[in-house]
């Protein structure tokens, strides 16, 4: 502090100072146009509002103005930036609350007094209440906003620091205090972690990513986009502003911010750059914070139709007949992340007549089917898949959709419906279609029950298409055309083999979008056979193959045949 600040007097003739000498001095200085003063006045009668305020919001003065104002007509003195000492730290009795709201700082003065630096210290509320609250003499000062909110950010990041310090110490394992809570909310509802998060969401949206990764890590906070199925590195926050971040997401999906040491799930639902935009939410506490991972639904690209995600030729005659039938359990398999939901969501958007009657349990429910019932499994109630379904099938389904068959109880429950009558979709966690009959007997699904009810397995993946706009024809060598048979999925005006080059429509990748890859298996007399006598996955396989299942592999060689996506990517995702 600058000498002149040590010992100015406990009361200075400020208080009786009115906005309209302010604006006179200003006036009088060449600060201020008579002609704007006039216009701020008429405003501020019928409005019932501050000149100063007034002359402040329309641009008509600047904050120093205003400060050199109150400077010059008070004994109150201005601080310059370089007033503010380094470490800022809050006097006891106070809180970092109360001086964000009043937009103030206090700072120690030699005699045990405190200087209340203020943009306007006419406020006696706000000098009484710090005097009142750290029991010492309060003098007040003038202070720049930019200052002030400088000084309440070194605040903010010392305070971030002591208690990353005390989580330490503590193991992470003591409560939450509340002062915490509200610290956090209040710095998740400023407006530069507002704007921050809101960026992060609007770049995500722009790069057609379908997931956001939030992830602290020592030092840093690393963001990243899932675009087409691959992770990019983007640009982060700064580490300080981590738990900011966290908070203002965590606010969005209506989540505990005091609850740091468990998991969350929760959803927003946002509009960004015209788009309705449902978000699915999950947090998890990691060595460095929490881990927060967004999926991003968009419901206005979502695409329903099989020839669009890439199913066509034989493959898709031949689901779409086993769709059509009556009743038993088409199953869906494949890892997560490659489109099961999606290709459910398409047959059932087919299958979604006034006629029929569709039930769905899910978790969570991705998207909403105008005319379908979808059920939210709550397993902290008690409604799991399995209880959710014992109820549904009285409620006169014709068609039911289960999310996952997680359990034996489930599929038992799937099964006895499929024999009563329904037509049951669901999916499964398994690498092809043969392993899915092999999985269902290993949870204890009975291979009659399994062989009178199953109608067809679809098994998928999700390769990255190929760039219309900068894809390159390439010539293959004959020794690799030969070692992966590409030959044989030619087309009759021969291979049509792309590479990828990259270019602004694909943001330097070389791919845009994605399509599927897939093989169905139906389960016809030859392979229900192979079923009954618990042959091993490879000889139901062969028996698919024999009756002209073509596998994901082939499936995937003929796309690369077509110029549809590259000889990398389907080897990517087959190769288990």
């Amino acid at each position: 502090m600058e000498a002149q600040l040590v010992s100015p007097p406990a009361e200075a003739a400020g208080d009786s100072v009115a906005d309209e000498q302010l604006a006179v001095w200003l006036s009088e200085q060449g600060r201020l146009r008579p002609e704007d003063l006039e216009r701020a006045r008429r405003l501020a009668r019928s409005e019932s509002l501050d000149l100063m305020a007034v002359l402040l919001r329309l641009g008509m003065i600047t904050d120093r103005d205003h400060a050199d104002a109150l400077a010059a007509l008070t004994e109150w003195p201005l601080l310059a930036e370089s007033d503010y000492p380094e470490l800022i730290e809050i006097p006891q009795g106070t809180s970092l609350r109360f001086l964000n709201e009043a937009r103030a700082v206090m700072l120690e003065a030699e005699d045990d007094g405190l200087w209340l630096v203020m943009t306007d210290p006419r406020d006696r509320f706000v000098r009484d209440a710090l005097q009142l609250a750290t029991g010492k003499t309060v003098r007040p000062a003038i202070g720049l906003p930019a200052d002030i909110g400088a000084a309440l950010e070194r605040i903010v990041r010392s305070e971030e620091s002591a208690e990353e310090s005390v989580a330490a110490e503590a193991g992470g394992d003591e409560d939450v205090r509340e002062e915490d809570v509200e610290h956090l909310r209040d710095m998740a509802s400023e407006a530069p972690i507002i704007r921050l998060v809101n960026l992060i969401l609007q770049r995500a949206v722009e790069s057609r990513a379908s997931d956001i990764h939030i992830e602290p890590f020592e030092g840093k906070l690393k963001v990243r986009l899932r675009i087409d199925g691959i992770l990019h590195d983007i640009d982060a926050p700064a580490a300080r502003s981590t738990a900011a971040v966290i908070s203002r997401i965590k606010i969005m999906a209506r989540l505990n911010i005091a609850e740091r040491r468990l998991p969350q799930d929760g959803r927003i639902k946002i509009r960004i750059q015209g788009k309705e935009l449902d978000l699915r939410v999950s947090t998890v506490p990691t060595m460095h914070g929490e881990s927060v991972v967004m999926r991003l639904l968009d419901k206005q690209s979502i695409v329903l139709d099989f020839e669009t995600l890439g199913f066509e030729g034989e493959g898709l005659a031949r689901f779409l007949r086993v769709l059509d039938m009556p009743h038993g359990i088409i199953l869906v398999t494949g890892p997560t992340g490659s489109g099961k939901s999606t290709s459910l969501y398409t047959a059932l958007s087919r299958l979604n007549t006034p006629e029929r009657k569709i039930l769905t349990v899910e978790d969570p429910v991705e998207y909403e089917l105008e005319g379908v019932n979808q059920i939210q499994v709550k397993p902290q109630i008690g409604l799991n898949f399995a209880s959710a379904l014992r109820s549904i099938v009285r409620q006169d389904p014709d068609t039911i959709m289960i999310g996952e068959m997680r359990d034996l109880e489930t599929a038992q429950i799937a099964v006895q419906s499929a024999l009563t009558g329904h037509l049951v979709l669901s999916t499964l966690h398994t690498n092809d279609a043969a392993g899915t009959v092999n999985r269902l007997l290993d949870m204890g699904v009975d291979d009659y029950m399994l062989t009178s009810t199953v109608n067809g397995i679809l098994a998928q993946r999700l390769v990255r298409k190929l760039c219309p706009h900068c894809r390159e024809p390439v010539e293959l060598l004959p020794e690799v055309c030969e070692e992966y048979g590409l030959e044989r999925f030619a087309p009759p005006d021969g291979l049509q083999v792309h590479r990828p080059v990259g270019c602004d429509e694909c943001a330097g990748t070389g791919y845009r979008g994605r399509l599927a890859i897939m093989e169905f298996l139906v389960m016809t007399d030859s392979v229900r056979s192979k079923v009954m006598n618990h042959a091993i996955s490879s000889d139901i396989e062969r028996s698919a193959r024999e009756e002209g299942m073509r596998t994901m592999y082939e499936d995937g060689l003929d796309k690369v045949a077509r110029g549809m996506t590259t000889l990398e990517e389907v080897l990517r995702v087959t190769q288990d």
